[in-house]
Parts: structure tokens; C-alpha cells; sequence
């Protein structure tokens, strides 16, 4: 395929995918809901909001940016203990939540997700199951490529729904060690705000829809978004070991309708921010600009040049996403009291 979107790359194939520009990116569409989609996701939200996470708050591992930052864990479903982190503003009160969810690499340290968008932030940086070595789960295979298949022959198995309840019992875990975001989602409470890029993007799409203590959300190159797209597409990311599974299995095209982010978006109505890119070798940008294109509320965009890949003026793109969350978030939320 050829695009006018071009850099000097080694694969062999393009990933641009032939899109050229935004406009060719923002018709495609999200595949309809499989049945017993919402009923599917609902049960699942209520089991994880019913685990008690009894999360332990760590010493300080580190002290930046405004911000003392602690090692958490907490229990989630299936009564998998994972862990984090969770930084703290250094001086004064909680005036937001923040849960943000890692890349499929995993999370080894906060990194740049740190300071949060707003001030004054309290933020849980979880590890979801099986990835880092604070989500280490002895049964559950640590690199993306196998991690995206572990029990993906049925719904009810499949480790993406279980990564989804982690981001659940993360925000209980927050809530429940940050006493000014405890009445997160009830009448007159706080919402918390939610960063995802990638894997996380993916996660917080399906996640989100079904969770009433978030306010605004923030996805980058999010991954899951199409599936009957993406398995037409070749990558350098783990949904190519999805396409050579599906290639032996195709019954798993069924399971994968449950997880596909652009559908769960087309029930996602919080204001929410994304930053979809036009060349990408590992999460196709049709499927990233399908999870856009399917959100049901309010929606704002930012274009990249490339998501998974250096380019020049990565550096300048990246600025301007972090000012356009903090405005964003700043605008969407409501400070504590």
C-alpha cells in the first residue's frame, strides 16, 4: 500500500494502511455489539466492584515534580494481588483523581505520566495482571505477544477482561486510600479523570462506559479498536499475534466482538480526548480512529504524525498533547470541595 504519510522504516508493510489524511481516517466505523454485549460488561463491573481491594499504601519511593510517589497494591478479581503506584501531591490537599493506564510493555516506574494534568492530583499508576513486575501473575505469560492470547477462547476467560477489572479495583483502591475522593460517582461527589495510552487506551474504552466515578478521559493510540479491521491489517504490535491466532481459530472472532474498544466507545458518553496517529506499526490507525469516531459524548481529537515510532517534531507534538490535557481535564473536572 502506499500512503503520502511516509517515513524511512524497515516493514514490511505500511503503516499508514494507505490512509493519507485525518478525513479518509474519520469514517470508519465501530462493528454493532455482539449479543449480550452491555449485559456481558455490567456483570463483569458489578463482580469487580464488589471485590474488597484492602489496598496498602508503600513508603516513599520517590519525591518529583510536586509530588511523593508510593508503592500500592490492592486485590482485584479472582483475588489477584497487583501492584503500583500512587503519588500524592507533597503539600497540600487532594483536589483530583487520576487512574492511568500502561502501555503493553508494562509499567517498570512511573515515568512520564507523572506530574498528573491538574494539581493538587492524587494518582494510582496500577500494573495490570501479568505485566511489570509489580502485575507479575505466575500463570499469566509477560509479554504482549502471548500476554493477548492467555484464555482467549472464550469471553469469560480471556485476560482483557480481567485487565479491564483491574483498572475497576484500582479506582476502588484509590478511592479507599484517599479519603477526599471517597464519594467518587455518588450525587455531588467528585469524578475521577482516566489516562490511557496504547494498551491503556484500549483498556480505559472498554472500561469506562459502566463506570459512574469517572469524569473525563483521555485515550492515545488506543489499541482493541475494530477487530474485524485490524485482522485485515498486518503490525509489528501484539494484535499480529492476535491475526496469526485468528488464522488457525477463527472462532475467536467471536470472543474478540466483546473486546473491541471502538464498539465499548459507542457507549462511552464522558467527555473524552483523543490523540489517534496517521502512521503506526503497531496498533493500525484505522482502529485507533474508530475508537474516536464511535464515542457517543462529547469528543475532542489531536492528530499525531506517528504513534510507536520516532519521528522529527515528536518532541513538539508531544508538548502540545500534554497542554491540551491539561486544559482539557482542567475544564471537565470539578476540584474536590
Amino acid at each position: 500500500m502506499a500512503s503520502s504519510v511516509a517515513f524511512s522504516h524497515d516493514f514490511a508493510f505500511d503503516p499508514a494502511y494507505g490512509y493519507d489524511a485525518p478525513d479518509a481516517l474519520l469514517g470508519i466505523p465501530a462493528p454493532p455489539a455482539p449479543d449480550g454485549f452491555d449485559a456481558f460488561w455490567r456483570g463483569r463491573y458489578a463482580r469487580a466492584r464488589a471485590v474488597d481491594t484492602r489496598p496498602v499504601l508503600g513508603p516513599v519511593e520517590e519525591e518529583r515534580d510536586g509530588v511523593r510517589i508510593h508503592g500500592v497494591t490492592y486485590t482485584s478479581v479472582a483475588g489477584v494481588r497487583l501492584g503500583g503506584w500512587l503519588a500524592l501531591p507533597a503539600e497540600g490537599s487532594v483536589r483530583y483523581g487520576f487512574v492511568v493506564g500502561h502501555g503493553y510493555g508494562g509499567r517498570q516506574e512511573p515515568g512520564r505520566d507523572l506530574p498528573a494534568p491538574l494539581p493538587g492530583a492524587a494518582v494510582i499508576l496500577p500494573c495490570v495482571r501479568g505485566m511489570g513486575e509489580r502485575g507479575r501473575v505466575d500463570s499469566i505469560p509477560d509479554l504482549a505477544a502471548e500476554h493477548v492470547l492467555h484464555g482467549i477462547g472464550s469471553r469469560d476467560t480471556y485476560v482483557i477482561g480481567d485487565c479491564a477489572a483491574d483498572l475497576w479495583c484500582a479506582a476502588s483502591a484509590l478511592t479507599a486510600l484517599v479519603p477526599e475522593l471517597a464519594e467518587a460517582g455518588l450525587p455531588g461527589g467528585p469524578r475521577l479523570g482516566y489516562l490511557g495510552e496504547s494498551f491503556g487506551g484500549g483498556l480505559g474504552a472498554l472500561a469506562l462506559p459502566w463506570d459512574d466515578r469517572f469524569g473525563a478521559a483521555q485515550l492515545t493510540v488506543p489499541t482493541f479498536g475494530n477487530h474485524s479491521l485490524r485482522l485485515t491489517l498486518p503490525c509489528a504490535g501484539s494484535g499480529e499475534s492476535v491475526r496469526a491466532h485468528h488464522r488457525e481459530h477463527p472462532e475467536v472472532g467471536e470472543v474478540l466482538g466483546y473486546f473491541d474498544a471502538a464498539t465499548a466507545a459507542t457507549r462511552l458518553t464522558l467527555p473524552t480526548l483523543v490523540a489517534a496517529a496517521l502512521f503506526d506499526p503497531s496498533v493500525p490507525p484505522p482502529g485507533q480512529f474508530a475508537v474516536h469516531n464511535a464515542l457517543a459524548g462529547e469528543r475532542e481529537l489531536q492528530v499525531l504524525t506517528a504513534g510507536h515510532f520516532a519521528y522529527r517534531g515528536m518532541v513538539a507534538e508531544a508538548a502540545e498533547l500534554d497542554a491540551n490535557r491539561t486544559r482539557f481535564f482542567g475544564e471537565r473536572l470539578t476540584a474536590v470541595g
